[in-house]
Order: C-alpha cells, then sequence, then structure tokens
C-alpha cells in the first residue's frame, strides 16, 4: 500500500532569479512608511540621493517566504501635481526609474545611480487621516503601476471610534488594502504577502476618471496627451499626461512647449475653452473635483461608531510586548521569566532529580580497566540526563509555550533592531534565549528560524553564551570568592564579547541577507499534545547526536585519568594555564574535562589543588581569570556535536578555535586589567 503525498500549492513564477521586482514605499511625511521598511529591512542598506539632490532613499532586499523583493523607501511626498523641484525628482523615478524618455535627458540634474522604475507602488495611508490620503492614492491609481495600500494606524482609528471597511475600499480602489500598526509589526506579513502577489499578477489598480462633467471639459485636453509622438515622448499613462497639461504643470508645459511648440500653443486654446464652461478655474476645478471623489470615497467606507473590537487583554498584551518605547520592557519580562526558570526552576529539577544519582555513583571509584569503562560509559549516560531532564525538556517545552502562544514572534520584532547590529535578524531571539539554559537546544532552534548566513553566525554567537552550567560555575566560585560585583562584571563580559565577535564575524561573512518579515501571529493557548510534539521534535537529536560524543568524550578522559595521564597532559598545557594565564599548571586537565561537561572542571578543580578552599592556593585575580576563561573557551563536546551537524566539519572547527581564541584574549585582558588596578590601588 503506497502513502499518499501531500501537495502544496505554489504560486509562480517565483520572484527569483535575475533582478527581483522592485517596489516603491510611497506616502507622506509621518504616515509610517519609514517604520513599515525597517521592519522589513536587512542588515545591509543601501543609502542613495534621487538625481544627486533632495533627501536619500533607502533600498535593501528582503525575503517573503520563497520569494524576495527589492524594497525602496523613497523621500515623502504629498502630491504628484504642482511638485517642488525635490519632490519632482521622485515622481520622475516613479514614471521613468533612470531610464528618462527624451524630453528629459537635456536636464542638468540626471540619474546619477542606477534605479530601475519600480514594479509595485506600495502606498502608505494614515487610517486617521484617510480623506487627506486617499486623495494621493487616485493620484497614484493614475500611473498605470500595480498597487498595493497600507492603512496604517489602525489602532488609533479604532481608538477614536473610526471603523473602515477595508474590503469595500479595496474594490472601489481595485488595489489590496491591507490594514496594519506598522510600529507593532501587525499587519505587516499580510502586507507583504500582498505586495508579492501584486508583483506576479502585474495588475494595475482600478482606473479613476473625473467626474462625468469634468471629464467632457477635459476631452480635448486628452486627446492632445494621446496623441502618438507626445505619448512617446513624455513615456507615462495618456491618463496621467493630461492631468499635468490640465493643471498647467510648469514643468510639463515647459517640456511641452520646448518639444512640441505647435501642441502647446493648441494646449493653451483647449485649456481656455475648458475653463469658459467651469465655474473654478481649470486647476482649482480639478483639484476640487479630486477633492470630492476623495471625500466620496471615504464616506462610503467609513463609519463612526461600528466595526469589530479588540479585545482588552489582546490590546494590553500588545502594548506592553509590541509598543516601540516600552515593548523592549515586556521583553525584558519574558527574559527575566527565562531567567528565573534556568537558575532556579531548573536548579530545583536538577536537585531533585540527576544530583542524587551523581550522589549514589560517587562512591563507585573502580581501578581495573573494565570498571573504569563501565563507570565512563556511566558518567556519559549521567552527562545526558544532567542536560535533559533539568535544563533542556523543561526549558524547551517553556520556549515552545512561548512561541506556540505569539508572545515569541513579538519579543523577536521587538529585539529585531538591536540583532541587526550583530548581523542577525530578531527571528533568533529564541535560539538565544534556549542558549542560556544549554547551548545544544538552542544550536537545534537555529536550523527552524534562520538559515544561510544568519544560521552561521547565530551558531558561532550561541557558544559565547553563559549556560546554565557556566553561570552555575560563575554563581558559585565567583560569589564566594569575588563578591556580587565581581559576578556581576563577569556576566557582563558576555554580551560585550558577543558584540564584539558578532561585528568581526560580519567581516568574515560579509554577504548581506535580506530582511524578513517577522509575522506577529494572534494570542493563542497551546494544547498539551501541541507542547510535547514540539517538544519532543527539536530534542530528539540529543539522543543520536550528543549521547554517542558524550559517551566517547566520557571513555577517553576516563583512560586518561586510569593511566596517570595527568602530568602529561597538565605539562602540554602549561604554556596556556601558567604562561598565558598565569594559573598553576595542575589546573590543566579540570579545563580539559571541561570539554565533556563544564560542571566537571568546578568539581576536578578541588582535587587538582588538593584543598576544598581556594583562597588558600588562589588569589582573588587568579580565581576570576580562571572563570573569564572557562566561560568562553571550547564549547562542550555536545555543544560540538551540534555545531558539526549544522554547519559542517569546517565551520565546527573554526567555532572551536575562534572560542578558545577569544577566551584567551578575554582572559589576558582581565589579568591586565587585575594586574593594573592592584598597581593604581
Amino acid at each position: 500500500m503506497s502513502a499518499t503525498a501531500t501537495v502544496f500549492p505554489l504560486h509562480g513564477p517565483f520572484l527569483r532569479g535575475g533582478a527581483p521586482p522592485r517596489v516603491a514605499l510611497v506616502g507622506r511625511a509621518g504616515v509610517g512608511k519609514s517604520r513599515i521598511f525597517r521592519a522589513a529591512a536587512s542588515v545591509a542598506v543601501q543609502h542613495e540621493r534621487l538625481a544627486g539632490i533632495g533627501p536619500a532613499y533607502e533600498e535593501c532586499l528582503v525575503e517573503i517566504g520563497l520569494e524576495r523583493i527589492s524594497l525602496v523607501d523613497l523621500p515623502a511626498v504629498d502630491s504628484l501635481h504642482d511638485l517642488s523641484d525635490e519632490s519632482a525628482i521622485i515622481l520622475k523615478y516613479l514614471l521613468w526609474g533612470d531610464h528618462w524618455p527624451a524630453i528629459a535627458r537635456h536636464e542638468a540634474r540626471l540619474p546619477q545611480a542606477p534605479f530601475a522604475a519600480p514594479d509595485v507602488l506600495l502606498l502608505v495611508m494614515d487610517a486617521t487621516a484617510l480623506a487627506r490620503d486617499l486623495e494621493l492614492a487616485l493620484e497614484m491609481a493614475a500611473l498605470g503601476r500595480p498597487l498595493v495600500i497600507a492603512l496604517n494606524r489602525m489602532d488609533e482609528a479604532r481608538a477614536k471610534r473610526l471603523f473602515i471597511n477595508v474590503r469595500l475600499l479595496s474594490e472601489k480602489l481595485g488595489a489590496a488594502v491591507v490594514p496594519t500598526v506598522a510600529h507593532m509589526g501587525l499587519g505587516l506579513a499580510d502586507l507583504f504577502t500582498a505586495v508579492a502577489r501584486a508583483a506576479r499578477d502585474k495588475r494595475a489598480p482600478t482606473p479613476q476618471p473625473p467626474s462625468p462633467y469634468l471629464a467632457q471639459a477635459l476631452a480635448p485636453i486628452a486627446e492632445i496627451a494621446r496623441r502618438p509622438e507626445i505619448a512617446n515622448a513624455f513615456a507615462m499613462p495618456a491618463t496621467f499626461l493630461a492631468e499635468q497639461f490640465a493643471e498647467n504643470d510648469a514643468y510639463f508645459f515647459q517640456e511641452l512647449n520646448a518639444h512640441f511648440p505647435a501642441a502647446a500653443s493648441e494646449l493653451r486654446e483647449r485649456r481656455t475653452a475648458a475653463a469658459a464652461f467651469l465655474p473654478r478655474p481649470l486647476a482649482e476645478e480639478i483639484h476640487a473635483d479630486r477633492h470630492h471623489r476623495a471625500a466620496l470615497l471615504f464616506e462610503a467606507v467609513t463609519r463612526p461608531g461600528r466595526g469589530e473590537r479588540i479585545p482588552t487583554w489582546q490590546r494590553l498584551l500588545d502594548e506592553m510586548f509590541l509598543h516601540p518605547r516600552w515593548g523592549f520592557f515586556g521583553s525584558l519580562t519574558v527574559f527575566a521569566w527565562v531567567l528565573f526558570f534556568v537558575f532556579e526552576v531548573a536548579k530545583w529539577i536538577d536537585a531533585a532529580t540527576v544530583a542524587p544519582l551523581i550522589s549514589m555513583l560517587e562512591p563507585w571509584r573502580p581501578t581495573n580497566l573494565s570498571g573504569v569503562l563501565a563507570r565512563a560509559v556511566v558518567d556519559g549516560l549521567v552527562g545526558l540526563l544532567g542536560i535533559a531532564i533539568p535544563y533542556m525538556l523543561p526549558l524547551v517545552m517553556l520556549l515552545v509555550f512561548l512561541e506556540e502562544s505569539g508572545i515569541m514572534h513579538r519579543v523577536a520584532f521587538v529585539v529585531d533592531r538591536g540583532f541587526h547590529r550583530l548581523g542577525l535578524h530578531g527571528g533568533v531571539a529564541l535560539p538565544f534565549l534556549m542558549g542560556l539554559g544549554c547551548n545544544v537546544p538552542a544550536l537545534a532552534a537555529t536550523a527552524a528560524t534562520s538559515q544561510g548566513r544568519d544560521r552561521v553566525i547565530a551558531s558561532l554567537l550561541i557558544t559565547f553564551l553563559p549556560c546554565s552550567a557556566r553561570s552555575a560555575i560563575l554563581l558559585a566560585l565567583g560569589g564566594k570568592y569575588l563578591g556580587g560585583v565581581g559576578v556581576f562584571l563577569l556576566f557582563l563580559l558576555a554580551p560585550v564579547v558577543l558584540s564584539v565577535v558578532g561585528k568581526l564575524l560580519k567581516h568574515r561573512y560579509p554577504e548581506t541577507t535580506p530582511g524578513m518579515i517577522l509575522e506577529i501571529p494572534p494570542y493563542g493557548l497551546p494544547s498539551v499534545q501541541t507542547l510535547l510534539r514540539n517538544t519532543w521534535e527539536r530534542s530528539r537529536d540529543i539522543v543520536t547526536i550528543v549521547l554517542p560524543l558524550l559517551v566517547v568524550g566520557s571513555v577517553v578522559l576516563a583512560l586518561l585519568a586510569h593511566f596517570g595521564l595527568e602530568r602529561g597532559i597538565n605539562a602540554l598545557l602549561s604554556p596556556i594555564t601558567s604562561g598565558w594565564l598565569g594559573l598553576p599548571s595542575a589546573l590543566g586537565v579540570p579545563l580539559l574535562f571541561g570539554v565533556l561537561r563544564k560542571e566537571l572542571s568546578l568539581l576536578m578543580i578541588f582535587q587538582a589543588l588538593g584543598t576544598q578552599e581556594l583562597a588558600d592556593v588562589l588569589s582573588p585575580a587568579e580565581i576570576a581569570v580562571f572563570l573569564a576563561f572557562l566561560t568562553f573557551y571550547m564549547p562542550c563536546v555536545s555543544t560540538l556535536a551540534m555545531l558539526l551537524k549544522l554547519l559542517g566539519r569546517r565551520e565546527a572547527l573554526f567555532a572551536a578555535l575562534l572560542s578558545l581564541a577569544v577566551a584567551l584574549v578575554v582572559a589576558m585582558l582581565v589579568r591586565l586589567c587585575l594586574a593594573l588596578a592592584a598597581v593604581i590601588w
């Protein structure tokens, strides 16, 4: 009996290969246009000036699922009529890109950089000032290019009891209209899905002609704009050109007069004739008609005091997690919750489960080879349990809950700009949070949340996070011998190292990563079945990958100890321990065993130094150097196993060497700073 395959329909053709379609963000100042761009922007944004003047535009690649676009944030523009010189440049780029027609090639300021005309116009409108922005929408529709409208600030519109029939507005304009709250990231995934669809379909919006009485008066002027020689020279939709001629736009009339003087003279006569039948000057009448049509459209699609209301709890949670000012504190709350779980709940689970097992095995100290091998295998299994039971499984389940409930996506949106400084996107916030408990599930999570360059950099940086084992050592030794300030300063090294190494890795991996649209899903309460299934999906690799290496590593280290090779190992490592770090050479073996599990270094340091009171043999400065080195050097064998699977041999080896180099540099800097402080004070 053959299995039935599940088929997922894919829209085509895909927007990949060759030049991606260019999407121009347009709109008035203050409508949220730049917020939408920053929410989607990659870590590498190109800045250019239009024809060398005016404000700069920004551009970057953005991935939308399997598709890709080039997103351009143009300077703000209020109208496409009666433009200033700087705003006229924007209109020229919307019409022609960098391929200006014959009537514009004589100008002093020509395009200075390649800039193809946009394939899609993404107009951002303010839902609280919809009537005004609808005039600009009518003008944009006349350009004849695919149009998508972001109806932004919908939360403020609801607060003002203004409810908009989005579907009816979309039908009347003949363009996709997507409600958004840009500063919270709400609706942006749907918005860019509509943009990708518009780029594929290449369907222009519904024509929005003037009122019948005005269209009749403008018909003779429109006939001039449709003449083949004039239409070819201006290379723009005849309807839009006719409006510019009718409004006596200085730029377009000047070019018509320069290239077609007879047609310009005829245009003057027809403008005079049209104005004779209208109650106001022609330009004022055209503007009044556009304003009137926008007002009618506004009245048709809006209703005061009606519409769907967002539940109060949902609104409060969004304010807590997504607000641009204090949403960061909501993210800090989530971080604090996870840290509490790692350092309190997981520690309690460890004390109740694995710790008794370790204590039970403590008296078993075999001396014969078979017993040593058996103990080594058991130690490897216990090491796996010590990772999985107290830290990995509960922590993964907690973070799966945060993700399935929609909270984690909101945290990722808020911290996205911070991760951009590391060359990453906010989507890696989940793996970084997991790394505070254990680097192994954190690395496994990067496979689901990132790819390519982002996956490599995120995986390398995760190895520098102070996992629960490293944190336990810092708290145990640092708290006893260095005090609270010392422990705080050692923990402070982690974000500093992450920032510096992240910037260095951006040079090693210079290729840019396209922007990503972080979807903000609705809140939900995941079922127990979903929690268990997803927890197992993200944790099962530890059994097949980490367990064999833990057992093998434990056996190798046990054999070294059994055959009395400690002195040789300490001698080999003495250039690092005694020479570079200024520590007793006897600490070489404890550091080596830390590759198996970091806690082993803490347990073996007392045996290596022959005392339970480290203050008798180590100064506070030496303890600080030891802890700084142990925090960053060589990921444990289980972490290396995950790096090998995710990144391959070359990058896994680079990760090991990078962590060793960083640990040596940081430890030396700590040593020098403490020595300098001792001299000064």
